[in-house]
């Protein structure tokens, strides 16, 4: 069996297709299937190691984007999306797969569009509350359609549409223990951590945010801050200013990327996360962590306010607009989460009422379904 895996842009559409393909491991091995063989298409590998670990082979495709504001590079992108477009058609016709498993995003149009042609399968799964333009798209033809919030489902066929939560990987979704967090990054458990876990990208607002309040902050807890790696330089020049001569700067640990066996260490030695509002909230739900969430102020279709307002409902996490993003603000909040131990454990508690149903099992169990009906063709 062959399944294409596509998607990319950022970590929130990646990750959740190697959560994807470690089911699809699972249950090519649970059902005898002798080889199975996977292929991510995109423009960029993103995490090679990801794919390697999970022996995905890379298939390069080049992809220009369609972008909301007027730029030069949408006049010249059209000519990357059509030589991507020809380029996958191309590429997927000599690998011919009985399954595509889009998680949507710019980079997933030449591989969706390639599919159409060639009469191939289609899986989506959209993240957020309000669809991206390539799942909209592609939601016509796809044969299923998964989602992470019951409030995109407005916009796809209902026949063929059903809400599953997010895909996580298996190796973030089950923490090894606050003590064994604590010894792996050298912090003291008894010292409440804060992570800051605003994706693989960084988040260059909230940086600043925390790097204001920074030495307010370590007087009283420990951050793991992950800042992304365009912004390392500029976070860690600033930091060691801000820094200098503090009584507690060894409490500050600023990282440009997290791997997957960093993430989990640093959950699991975390209090609290602090995060934008993609696809990281459900991996803090499977956390069981409160959350402060700052979701980007002009996202598409608002959908990361959207994501926020609804996760904070649930009671597990409170959220913070950019245009509120200040010091004294985020210091209070933090405070109210972390030192009051009652508040604390109800938004602990919150979490476990928001579906932890294995999406990417149940998604692997799509594709080994349609792919297999494919392949008696």
């Amino acid at each position: 069996m062959k399944i294409l895996l596509t998607g990319g842009g950022t970590g929130g559409h990646f990750y959740p297709l190697i959560a994807i393909a470690e089911r699809l491991k699972i249950l090519a091995h649970e059902r005898k299937i002798l080889k199975i063989d996977l292929y991510y298409m995109g423009s960029i590998q993103y995490d090679e190691k990801s794919l390697r670990d999970n022996e995905i082979e890379f298939v390069y495709v080049p992809t220009g984007k369609l972008r909301l504001y007027p730029s030069i590079k949408n006049f010249t992108d059209m000519f990357k999306v059509l030589f991507g477009v020809i380029s996958a058609t191309v590429k997927v016709f000599f690998i011919y797969p009985d399954v595509v498993i889009s998680k949507g995003g710019y980079a997933a149009f030449p591989a969706l569009f390639a599919a159409k042609i060639l009469r191939i399968p289609v899986i989506i799964h959209e993240s957020d509350t309000h669809p991206g333009r390539v799942n909209l798209w592609s939601g016509k033809f796809a044969q299923q359609i998964l989602l992470s919030f019951n409030d995109a489902a407005s916009f796809f066929d209902p026949k063929k549409t059903t809400v599953i939560g997010l895909p996580i990987r298996n190796d973030i979704m089950h923490l090894p223990g606050n003590k064994a967090g604590a010894e792996y990054y050298k912090l003291d458990e008894h010292v409440p951590t804060i992570f800051v876990y605003a994706g693989s990208l960084g988040a260059e607002k909230v940086n600043n945010l925390i790097l204001e309040a920074l030495p307010d902050l370590l007087k009283k807890y420990q951050i793991i801050h992950q800042c992304g790696a365009n912004n390392i330089v500029e976070v860690e020049t600033r930091s060691k200013i801000i820094l200098e001569g503090h009584l507690y700067k060894g409490r500050y640990l600023l990282k440009p990327f997290l791997d997957s066996v960093e993430t989990r260490h640093a959950a699991a030695a975390a209090s609290l996360i602090v995060s934008r509002a993609g696809s990281t909230l459900f991996e803090i739900a499977a956390w069981h962590l409160p959350a402060i969430v700052i979701p980007i102020t002009n996202s598409h279709g608002n959908h990361q306010r959207k994501n926020a307002i609804h996760f904070a409902e649930t009671g597990a996490a409170t959220v913070i607009e950019e245009v509120n993003a200040l010091p004294h603000i985020f210091i209070s909040k933090v405070d109210d989460i972390l030192l009051h131990a009652d508040t604390w454990q109800k938004m602990s508690s919150a979490t476990k009422d928001i579906d932890n149903v294995d999406a990417a099992m149940e998604i692997a169990r799509s594709a080994m379904l349609i792919g297999e009906a494919h392949e008696l063709e």
